[in-house]
């Protein structure tokens, strides 16, 4: 008897493993001659050698559609088991990014975003701009996941200005982390989105993935990352120079704002649109600019887009 310890290190453990373990309970029964003990993310295994090489075979293929797709289920267990893999896999769309939870499709569903998509192949750094719910922030973060799942890229950088409303972050309660999260919310929506629970704590907790304002970017040399400054429009001009500035060696950054929700000081002028206006003629950097047409929120948001529009 052969014992073999098998780690599943892309897949998430709870969606192998399935709910209760069911997963679990069912590649057992479909390996009686083996003994399976799982627990975390090591599955041990003890048996004939012969049998334990196909497991082994076997199990490496469910992990690769659990990382691909965020989920296991019985029939696709069944189906690799018995060497049936080319009708588990989906029909592939048009303009697919990434496999979100359960296997749901983030796509690139507008024009713009379809543009954004291939301007990031084409280029290091993106400006991307438009109104509210065009989906600029929620497809860029997509594209950083699925560089970091394909191991083009080793982290992922995620930040935003924290633009006071009314309260300073002084008096607000808790650590700095309790007083800047609010601000960075959004971005923590976006990546909930697209990979499993426990392995963004992991990401998180092991700095892959990095979530901070952008005060923290001072000082720092970004490489080997996809690099995120969302609401951009609220940068000074000193700030989105210091953060443009960040870009490492095999690093690609993406700047996304709606300049017609500039929170700063009358005084001061809107880091994104000089930046914008001095970078555009620059090889290497590319300008998208979403509209209204590319609204992919609830569809009142385009009307109220378009009233404050008309207001204006």
């Amino acid at each position: 008897m052969i014992e073999r310890i098998i780690i599943l290190e892309g897949a998430d453990p709870a969606a192998f493993f399935g709910i209760n373990n069911s997963n679990m309970q069912l590649i057992k029964s479909l390996y009686p001659k083996l003994r399976i003990v799982a627990r975390g993310n090591v599955i041990k295994v003890i048996g004939d050698e012969m049998e334990l090489l196909a497991f082994e075979e076997k199990i490496q293929e469910m992990e690769q559609y659990c990382r691909e797709y965020n989920m296991l289920m019985e029939e696709a267990i069944l189906k690799i088991v018995k060497g049936q893999n080319e009708s588990i896999f989906p029909v592939r769309q048009d303009n697919l990014i990434i496999y979100g939870m359960n296997g749901r499709p983030i796509l690139a569903r507008t024009e713009n975003q379809q543009k954004l998509v291939q301007a990031f192949a084409e280029n290091d750094m993106l400006f991307a701009i438009g109104p509210a719910g065009s989906g600029k922030t929620y497809t860029a973060i997509a594209l950083a996941v699925k560089a970091l799942k394909n191991k083009e890229m080793r982290k992922i950088i995620l930040s935003r200005p924290a633009v006071e409303a009314g309260e300073k972050l002084g008096f607000l309660p808790g650590d700095m982390k309790d007083k800047v999260d609010p601000y960075l919310q959004p971005l923590y929506d976006a990546l909930e989105d697209m990979i499993p629970a426990l392995k963004l704590k992991e990401h998180i907790e092991n700095k892959i993935i990095q979530i901070a304002p952008l005060a923290f970017m001072r000082g720092r040399t970004l490489n080997d990352a996809v690099i995120i400054l969302d609401e951009a429009q609220n940068t000074t001009i000193q700030q989105i120079k210091m953060f443009l500035t960040r870009l490492g060696t095999n690093a690609k950054m993406i700047i996304t704002g709606d300049i017609t929700q500039i929170d700063l000081p009358p005084s001061q002028t809107s880091g994104l649109i000089h930046a914008m206006g001095i970078l555009k003629d620059i090889p290497g950097i590319a300008q998208i600019e979403f509209g209204k047409k590319d609204i992919v929120r609830h569809k009142l948001v385009q009307r109220i887009v378009e009233a404050y529009e008309k207001e204006r």
